[in-house]
């Protein structure tokens, strides 16, 4: 059966929303175990195709899955390792891996910050950030798990800045609403709610654009199509590959269609400028990632055409000086590159793995998932010249579990028994480490490195 379709995958999700997506973390793991355990939608039988997720966004930052969830539907859809990546959140960790574990899947487990780049190179400029110029986005990946603690409490005072600004972001959204005669959304009850908050998640724009798409379908709902009231309400024109989706009732992605409209088109009439408490210095979230064995990766977006979620314009953004960011980066401390390969084009991706290679980076693949519409399955990584990518999520995958049975086997680790080789010769073999472990244990990973001569 194929399970790479949106309605397969939207029927799987609806079959086990109740469960996966539960409110508590025990019961989600628990009754996911029941499915694995009666092979339930015949899970254990789906075939492998090789694909990999690294950045798959789960309810700790804002998604339609939890992590067990998030996990399942990757297995189910063929991948054979997936990664959480949360914005301002490591609450995803813990519960993917143990995921993982019972559906034989490789995890790995990161979070994603905003960091401004004051008293550096790229001061002021746009860099991967539609919202903010001098402020960029970076993913850590490859926490090691005894690290979680740590990285949660270091996320805490960032979390705490960003509700600051999303209370009032949020009144001045009211305001906005008032003057159309609408319904004041409350920050606690419509968007607090809706979030990870109380056990470590973060809340994002994304729930309060929520909040907002409810609040819209529930009054256009009484009036007319929705493409209308955006128009007449709040001047917003939507294209018309989009418009019959968000008119469509029947439509079960509605809510994040039209988010992804309000995201583009509306936010920036209420959006408020995080601060530095919020978006802290690059180089101290650098020097933290490698204080705790983890790989802090520059996110590369490249120059924006067509974004496939409708919720970016079209922009340019790094590509015009990527021979200043390079060198930069290098200098800062960043040990990686990660990018989404259904967001560029060809001559992009090959143009960053020749940076990466030239400047000796690790290149980490993702599509940053957080919408009901998007495939888990990232085909474009199955070509010849991106197969690399599939090794080096294997080589990720053994940096994590081998670093979280044991430090000094990180992959950067400088005790590391193989620092003396390439990077590249590094990642070979961190990779057949990955592809021999045993998913289902893959705290006998370290067994296989130690063996290693």
């Amino acid at each position: 059966m194929n399970h790479t379709t949106l309605e397969s995958q939207q029927r799987a999700v609806r079959h086990v929303d109740g469960r996966l997506n539960h409110a508590q973390r025990d019961k989600r793991l628990l009754h996911l175990q029941q499915m694995v355990d009666t092979n339930e939608l015949g899970i254990n039988d789906v075939a492998g195709g090789g694909e990999v997720n690294n950045h798959v966004h789960t309810i700790f930052s804002f998604s339609p899955y939890s992590p067990a969830c998030a996990a399942f539907m990757a297995r189910y859809a063929g991948l054979q390792a997936v990664g959480s990546v949360d914005h301002d959140s490591i609450g995803a960790a813990n519960e993917m891996n143990e995921a993982g574990r019972i559906l034989g899947i490789g995890t790995t487990a990161g979070y994603e910050l905003r960091v401004h780049f004051s008293a550096t190179a790229l001061e002021g400029r746009k860099l991967n950030n539609p919202d903010s110029a001098n402020i960029g986005y970076m993913v850590i990946h490859g926490v090691p798990q005894p690290a979680v603690d740590a990285v949660a409490d270091f996320l805490e005072p960032i979390q705490r800045a960003r509700n600051e600004r999303n209370r009032r972001q949020v009144a001045r959204l009211n305001q906005l609403l008032q003057r159309a005669g609408i319904e004041s959304i409350d920050f606690d009850t419509e968007v607090l709610a809706i979030s990870q908050a109380a056990s470590g998640g973060a809340v994002t724009e994304r729930h309060i654009l929520f909040a907002l798409a409810q609040r819209i379908l529930g009054q256009a709902a009484r009036q007319r199509a929705v493409t209308g009231y955006l128009r007449q309400t709040f001047a917003i024109d939507v294209p018309d590959r989009l418009s019959s989706l968000i008119d469509d009732s029947a439509n079960p992605h509605r809510s994040y269609d039209l988010l992804g409209i309000l995201k583009s088109a509306f936010l920036p009439q209420f959006f408020v400028q995080p601060d530095h408490r919020e978006c802290i210095g690059v180089a101290g979230a650098v020097e933290f990632a490698r204080s705790i064995g983890a790989i802090p990766c520059y996110a590369y977006l490249g120059d924006v055409g067509e974004s496939p979620t409708g919720d970016k314009k079209a922009e340019k953004f790094e590509d015009e000086y990527l021979d200043v960011l390079f060198p930069e980066i290098r200098r800062l401390g960043f040990l990686g590159v990660t990018y989404m390969p259904p967001r560029n084009t060809r001559e992009q991706l090959l143009r960053i793995r020749q940076l990466c290679q030239q400047y000796g980076f690790m290149e980490i693949s993702g599509v940053d998932i957080n919408s009901s519409r998007q495939l888990f399955t990232c085909p474009e990584i199955m070509q010849p010249e991106f197969r690399h990518l599939i090794d080096n999520t294997w080589a990720l995958i053994a940096h994590e579990k081998l670093a979280s049975a044991d430090a000094g086997y990180g992959l950067f680790d400088p005790r590391n028994r193989w620092a003396g080789e390439t990077l590249q010769q590094r990642l070979s073999r961190y990779s057949r480490f990955g592809a021999q472990m045993d998913c289902s244990h893959p705290h006998t990973i370290i067994d296989i490195a130690r063996k290693e001569r």
